[in-house]
């Protein structure tokens, strides 16, 4: 009798999120086609010039990117990024541009907005064009933007003369032979990392391990350019320059947490022999049916288009709605230090507030970016990098995961140990997307230093 009332429960809750997820989502696709036409006004005025968007065809966004757009047939879109010394070859998503509303169902207007098709169509196979005359007379937007913050915080990296990502280094100096690589995730900072587990290691791992803890392009105290395209390379790119070739690091361990395991990975293939341990939080490995786009399923995947779970409901409005997630960039981001300030208020300043600072400290360029171009935009190599892991490296594979995750459920750590079956995975109960780390950092970092010492001796 208990089964079945909780059942037709469940049923019942279903039913009113499913239709209380319509009506919201409905509003949010009318709400965000308006402000793409009020970001379009407020940008002309606030900085003299029409600002592109992906409501817009493809031409007309890449129009002031300095960019060449390439198509081949039966092959992703690249995006040639033009710069004064070199061409880039960057891959972009099409979840960028086709992200099939509701109100496409039965607007024919938004169905031509929302799915434009192909970046550069053509009879050749083979299809380069150039999408602005003059490449070089662009002009630059100001750093910061109007919606973005300006704060001292944000902004450190523009009065440097060095075009690097923001390090926090902790443990050995010199003479080292132990190097651990730290990588957060999505819409988060160093922070996660060195405010939990960096004073909890051992004096024993300091004295023999240097630590690194990044902060990717685009958040924290990293560069926030508003011409970068955030995609895979880039944010490889980044890491390798600012850590791996500085430090000349022939060897090291990784632990990724969330959208960070997609850089483990990717980094972890393209150094197989360097890479001692792979330490994976919360995996987003959502395998496609087959049939299925894989980018698009990855997209529907960790962004349900759910009012419930709230975190669910937060990554959808991040990822569906370009102009929506801007506006809760420029209230939330553009005056971080005001939340800050309320949160110290109200809790009397007893709770750290860097989890506040890591989540609020980004822009919407590079929020937006990453998301699609990385998280959704590689979902169909995420196969391909878990293939050559457990084929091509001897390193460890260590993943972890919290029960009560709401954002990546479990199936996700499964769905890796079925691709790397000797990959050690542990499910931690009642635990979620945050507090697989935080709240447990203690027993974290012991579990972290079994993990190095072990592959150390193997």
């Amino acid at each position: 009798m208990g089964n079945n009332t909780r059942s037709v429960l469940g049923f019942i809750g279903k039913l009113i999120n499913d239709l209380l997820s319509f009506l919201v989502f409905s509003v949010l696709d009318v709400i965000d086609i308006l402000l793409c036409y009020v970001y379009k006004i407020v940008d002309f005025f606030m900085e003299d010039e029409w600002k592109p968007c992906y409501c817009s065809s493809p031409k007309e966004a890449f129009m002031n990117s300095g960019s060449i757009v390439v198509s081949e047939k039966g092959e992703a879109e690249k995006i040639v990024c033009v710069t004064s010394t070199k061409l880039e070859l960057e891959e972009i998503s099409d979840t960028l541009y086709s992200r099939p509303s509701l109100v496409a169902e039965v607007s024919k207007t938004t169905v031509k907005r929302r799915n434009v098709g192909p970046l550069v169509s053509g009879q050749s196979p083979f299809v380069v064009e150039m999408l602005q005359e003059k490449i070089g007379g662009k002009k630059s937007h100001p750093v910061p933007r109007w919606s973005d913050c300006n704060c001292d915080t944000c902004n450190s990296w523009s009065s440097s003369c060095k075009d690097t990502l923001f390090v926090c280094t902790d443990g050995r100096k010199d003479n080292v032979s132990e190097n651990v690589l730290f990588i957060h995730g999505f819409i988060s900072s160093s922070a996660f990392w060195t405010e939990t587990l960096f004073p909890n290691f051992s004096r024993s791992i300091k004295s023999k391990y240097r630590l690194f803890a990044i902060d990717l392009l685009g958040f924290g105290k990293s560069p926030k350019p508003h011409g970068s395209l955030y995609t895979m390379k880039e944010h490889l790119d980044m890491i390798e320059r600012s850590v791996l070739e500085p430090n000349k690091i022939e060897s090291f361990h990784i632990v990724a947490h969330s959208l960070g395991c997609i850089l483990a990975l990717a980094l972890a293939v393209k150094y197989p022999k360097a890479v001692k341990s792979l330490t994976l939080l919360a995996p987003p490995y959502f395998p496609a049916p087959k049939g299925e786009e894989a980018t698009q399923y990855m997209m529907r995947k960790v962004a349900p288009r759910q009012v419930w779970p709230l975190i669910a409901f937060g990554a959808s409005m991040a990822c569906w709605y370009e102009h929506v997630s801007r506006t809760i960039c420029l209230l939330i981001c553009k005056h971080h230090r005001t939340w800050e300030f309320l949160t110290k208020l109200i809790t009397r300043n007893r709770i750290r507030t860097y989890l506040i600072e890591g989540f609020c400290c980004h822009t919407h360029n590079a929020a937006w970016h990453t998301l699609h171009n990385v998280i959704c935009g590689t979902a169909a190599k995420i196969e391909g990098y878990l293939d050559m892991v457990q084929n091509h490296l001897n390193c460890s594979v260590n993943v972890f995961h919290g029960r009560d995750d709401e954002l990546i459920p479990v199936e996700c750590s499964d769905n890796v140990k079925t691709k790397v079956p000797r990959a050690n995975v542990r499910v931690v109960e009642k635990k979620d997307h945050i507090t697989i780390v935080v709240g447990r950092q203690k027993a974290f970092a012991r579990e972290l230093e079994q993990i190095w010492k072990t592959a150390r001796t193997s």
